[in-house]
């Protein structure tokens, strides 16, 4: 028969709480788990079933304070896991430390003051333990630190115990990538599904016209509307509520352009129309609307730092590198945001390309099918037609890393005074 000791093992104890802070029809969520999880065996070399493992996944390796704690999300969150409401704002960057039975007993205090330690940078930390270990002492020391207690039944109930208080931190670079994935530029699956920027310059166009969005952008444009929407939503051109679609600040500004350059919404939707199927280079083709596209994409929070650190290797004497030495030598400087714009996040991909200290494993580096398609091809195919990067985006199963360059169009030759 099997026991709590058993069933409450530390990955076990982090799937459920996992579960309870981040369903997955959780709206602006995102969480990572740390990759000493993704490992088939854990630390007492007791083996971690697949099912744990993908309930853990995705895995990153995040930095929040003084240390990784084991879970790090952003979402927000309900009167029942917080002391006080949370008025406005951003929802907070959460740090979850996990204990579970190893070799009979379940070391609480230690997990309370991890967490503790995370606050220098989360908004939120809790403790999840088994409710059989959870000690009123443990709730007192709790308390004292401003740390959440959640208790996991066997029964695989969570509830919280102790309810910690929301507080203020500027995060770090790791930990703000992890707010970017929760937020509505995030790079997830759904992020670029269509790899030219005109579909997404010609979304808020279409909101504009007097004729229903969607007809008049499949008619016109693209037929993959929702595609279009999305990705539009992405490049922030259009913020997408329950009821409507509504222009952003940017959005506005992409129909004055068009206002502008075409004298009104439907003759530059003419333009597009005329651009489908179009193979060549957006800035090139239509160079304007290419200044305009160029524009929108280097809004997007990734592509500052993939140009910057691009340059660097220009800088460095490396003007032409291929995938896998850009992928590894952007890890060495921003590994979390590395591993979460470029890595599959489905747990068999970031087990295998992660150790469980979060280092790269250089072999998985050669396999084009452990890439994020949205970065490697969507993304990399708008940063072609804007004029930024020199070759195209490859689909992952076409992509082969050692051959797929990312090298700037225009370089910038840097001098010292």
């Amino acid at each position: 028969m099997a026991t709590a000791a058993d069933d409450l093992t530390e990955p076990r104890v982090l799937a459920r709480a996992k579960r309870r802070l981040f369903p997955e029809d959780g709206a602006q969520a995102y969480a990572v788990v740390d990759t000493q999880f993704a490992q088939e065996r854990w630390v007492d070399r007791t083996t971690v079933d697949e099912a744990v493992r993908e309930a853990l996944a995705p895995f990153n390796h995040v930095r929040v304070g003084s240390g990784y704690p084991d879970l790090v999300g952003v979402r927000p969150l309900d009167d029942e896991l917080l002391a006080v409401d949370r008025l406005g704002g951003e929802p907070p960057l959460i740090a979850v430390e996990a204990k579970g039975y190893a070799g009979g007993g379940v070391d609480t205090e230690r997990g309370i003051v991890q967490a503790r330690d995370r606050l220098g940078e989360a908004n939120v930390a809790f403790l999840a333990a088994p409710a059989a270990a959870i000690s009123q002492t443990d709730r007192s020391l709790a308390r004292e630190c401003n740390v959440g207690v959640l208790a996991v039944e066997t029964d695989g109930d969570v509830h919280a115990v102790e309810r910690p208080r929301v507080v203020g931190n500027r995060t770090a670079d790791a930990a703000t990538t992890i707010r970017f994935q929760a937020s509505a530029q995030g790079v997830a699956d759904k992020s670029f599904g269509l790899n030219h920027p005109k579909n997404y310059l010609a979304y808020p166009l279409a909101v504009a016209h007097d004729r229903d969005t969607e007809a008049v952008l499949a008619e016109r444009v693209v037929g993959a509307t929702d595609a279009a929407r999305d990705g539009a939503a992405f490049l922030n051109l259009v913020a997408v509520e329950p009821d409507r679609t509504a222009l952003t600040a940017l959005g506005k500004e992409v129909v004055r352009f068009a206002l502008a350059e075409a004298g009104s919404v439907d003759a530059a939707l003419d333009a597009f129309e005329g651009w489908k199927g179009s193979r060549g280079r957006f800035c090139e083709v239509a160079p304007r609307w290419g200044q305009l596209a160029r524009r929108v994409v280097y809004a997007y929070p990734a592509t500052e730092l993939l140009v910057t650190e691009l340059q660097s290797l220009h800088d460095d004497g490396e003007r032409d590198p291929t995938l896998r030495q850009f992928v590894e030598y952007l890890h060495e400087l921003h590994p979390t945001f590395t591993v979460e714009l470029f890595l599959r996040g489905d747990e068999g991909v970031r087990s295998r390309a992660l150790t469980g200290d979060g280092d790269l494993r250089g072999e998985m580096l050669t396999d084009g099918d452990a890439y994020h398609s949205p970065t490697v091809f969507q993304l990399k195919a708008m940063l072609y037609h804007a004029g930024i990067v020199t070759e195209r985006g490859s689909e992952p199963h076409r992509l082969d890393p050692c051959e797929d360059r990312w090298a700037l169009r225009h370089d910038v030759a840097t001098t010292s005074g």
